[in-house]
C-alpha cells in the first residue's frame, strides 16, 4: 500500500498499558474502558489507545495505554493532542449552520449561488446541488480522495476540488448517499466565499473560542508539528509491518473535511455545547439531527445528519458525534442526550475490526455511565 493509499483511506512493537491515575480503577472492579483500551494495544497492535470519559454529573476520567513514542518508550500523554479527521466535518457543518440562522445561506439553495460555475463535471451541477445535500453527504460527488497521488505535499482546496471533478458523479443529486470528503471542501470554500475570511478563522472564532474548547485548533498551512503533548501517529503499510512515524506528514489533504488537531476532552465538550444548543440555535439543532441512513465508514445503523452522526447505543437510545480516521490517528465518540460523552482515539488507522472495538469501548462507557448503570 502507497502513502497515498494510507491518505486515501483516512478520508479514513506495542508496549505495556500505562493507564493514567485519573484513570486506575479498584481492584475489586475492574474498568471496562480501561481493560478495553489494553485490548486495543496488546491484542490489535495499536502502539497507544487514548480516552476521555465524561458521565452526567460532569465527572472526567481520562485513560491511557500503550506507549506514546515507538522508539523512545515515552508515555502517552494524558487527554494528549491527535489528529481528529472527520470529526472536522461536524465544526465546518456548524458554521455554516451559523450563517443559516444569521439569513447568509440557505440549505435549499443551490451550491451555483454562491461559488457560481465552481462545481461542475461528468454528471455534475452545482445548479443541482443544495447545500443541505452537501453536508449530508447526498450530492453525489466523487471522493477527491480517490485521486491524491503518492507525493506526501501541501494541497490548496480548489486543488482537491479540481481533483474529484476529474470523476463522474456518483449518483444524482438527493438520489443516494455516499460519503465523500467533497463534500466539505465545498461546504469549506462556501464558508470563505460568504464571510470573506479563512475556514480556519471562521472555525477558530465561531465554533473552538464560543465553545471553550482550550486544545483544538486548525493548523495553520505548512504548520506539521502538534503544538502540545502528544503521542506519535504512526503509518503501517499492511498488518505487521514495520510502523512509520507520520505525525508530522502534511494534513492538508483534509482541510475542511478533516484536518483539525484536537484532544479526547475538547471533543466531549464540543459535541456537548453543541447538542445543548450552546453553538448553533434550535431551529438549525433540529435540522443537524434530521438523519437519513449512512453506510460505510459508520456503524450498523447509524444515521447521518448535517455534520452529525447518531449510533444506537446497545442500552437503548443513540449517541451524537461524527468520529475521523487521518493519517497516523483514529477517533470514535461522542455524547448522549443527557451528557454522557466519550473519545476514543489510537494512534494509527486501524482495519474495521478494530475501528468496531473501538466503538464498542464508546458504547460501554456510555451505557455503563447512564443512570442505573454499573458504575
Amino acid at each position: 500500500m502507497t502513502a497515498a493509499v494510507a491518505v486515501a483511506a483516512g478520508v479514513l512493537a506495542a508496549g505495556a498499558s500505562v493507564p493514567s491515575a485519573a484513570a486506575a480503577p479498584s481492584a475489586a472492579r475492574p474498568d471496562a474502558v480501561q481493560q478495553g483500551l489494553d485490548a486495543l494495544v496488546r491484542a490489535d497492535g495499536m502502539p497507544a489507545a487514548l480516552a476521555s470519559v465524561t458521565d452526567g454529573e460532569g465527572r472526567t476520567r481520562t485513560y491511557t495505554a500503550g506507549v506514546g513514542d515507538l522508539a523512545t518508550g515515552a508515555p502517552v500523554p494524558r487527554d494528549g493532542q491527535v489528529r481528529i479527521g472527520s470529526n472536522t466535518k461536524a465544526f465546518t457543518a456548524v458554521v455554516v449552520m451559523q450563517l443559516v440562522g444569521e439569513g447568509k445561506v440557505r440549505l435549499g439553495d443551490h451550491i451555483d449561488k454562491y461559488l457560481p460555475g465552481l462545481v461542475h463535471g461528468d454528471g455534475i451541477d452545482g445548479g443541482s446541488i443544495t447545500v443541505r445535500q452537501l453536508l449530508q453527504h447526498r450530492s453525489g460527488l466523487p471522493n477527491y480522495t480517490n485521486r491524491l497521488s503518492d507525493e506526501i505535499r501541501s494541497y490548496e482546496p480548489r486543488e482537491l476540488l479540481d481533483l474529484a471533478l476529474r470523476d463522474k458523479a456518483d449518483f444524482k443529486p438527493g438520489r443516494g448517499w455516499k460519503y465523500s470528503n467533497t463534500n466539505y471542501v465545498v461546504a469549506g470554500l462556501l464558508v470563505e466565499k460568504v464571510t470573506g475570511r479563512p475556514l480556519a478563522t471562521e472555525i477558530e472564532q465561531r465554533v473552538i473560542r464560543r465553545a471553550g474548547l482550550r486544545h483544538t485548533y486548525f493548523p495553520a498551512p505548512g504548520e506539521l508539528r502538534i503544538r502540545e503533548p502528544h503521542p506519535k501517529g504512526y503509518y503501517q503499510a499492511s498488518p505487521g509491518a514495520p510502523f512509520v512515524d507520520a505525525t508530522e506528514w502534511d494534513p492538508s489533504w483534509a482541510w475542511a473535511a478533516g484536518q483539525l488537531v484536537s484532544t479526547g476532552s475538547d471533543l466531549n465538550r464540543f459535541y456537548s455545547e453543541l447538542l445543548r444548543g450552546h453553538l448553533v440555535d434550535g431551529p438549525q439543532l433540529r435540522r443537524m439531527r434530521r438523519t437519513v441512513p449512512a453506510a460505510d465508514p459508520f456503524a450498523a445503523g447509524a444515521r447521518y445528519g448535517l455534520g452529525l452522526v447518531s449510533t444506537p447505543l446497545s442500552c437503548g437510545g443513540v449517541y451524537w458525534g461524527h468520529g475521523g480516521s487521518m493519517t497516523g490517528y483514529e477517533t470514535r465518540g461522542g455524547v448522549t442526550e443527557d451528557g454522557r460523552s466519550v473519545n476514543v482515539a489510537v494512534t494509527t488507522q486501524p482495519g474495521s475490526a478494530v475501528q468496531k472495538r473501538m466503538e464498542d469501548i464508546v458504547d460501554k462507557a456510555l451505557c455503563s455511565t447512564a443512570r442505573g448503570g454499573k458504575r
